[in-house]
């Protein structure tokens, strides 16, 4: 797994999220729990190019080739018709932390292994 960074504010926020998640969205909310565990919590200065909530993000699915422009946010904040990804998503929870050129692997909701890589962050 590639080296994720986060904020000690948004790595609680989160923590708390999947943890009140956990009954509703089990598989995504562990995999989000894991990444919170792992990540390095860092302060503000040192997220520069890095996926926090509320970053705009390029990525490329690794399967199709394809690139796709999202904004990461809350479960509350979502809509999928404005690019608006949920970080309780498979797709959000396994892009928060990463910088451009990271890769990451997750599960889809049909348990497929699937990979994207980042190519760009902005706030």
């Amino acid at each position: 797994m590639p080296p994720i960074k986060i904020t000690e504010d948004e790595s609680r926020r989160l923590s708390s999220l999947a943890n009140s998640s956990m009954d509703l969205f089990p598989r995504v909310a562990h995999f989000l729990a894991r990444e919170m565990e792992r990540a390095t919590v860092t302060d503000e200065n040192n997220l520069r190019g890095v996926i926090r909530m509320g970053s705009k993000v390029t990525y490329r699915d690794d399967e199709t080739g394809a690139s796709r422009e999202i904004v990461l946010v809350y479960p509350h904040e979502a809509n999928i018709e404005l690019s608006r990804i949920s970080v309780l998503t498979p797709v959000g929870a396994a892009l928060i932390g990463l910088s451009p050129g990271q890769r990451i692997d997750f599960e889809t909701p049909h348990k497929r292994t699937r990979g994207l890589t980042v190519l760009a962050v902005s706030e």
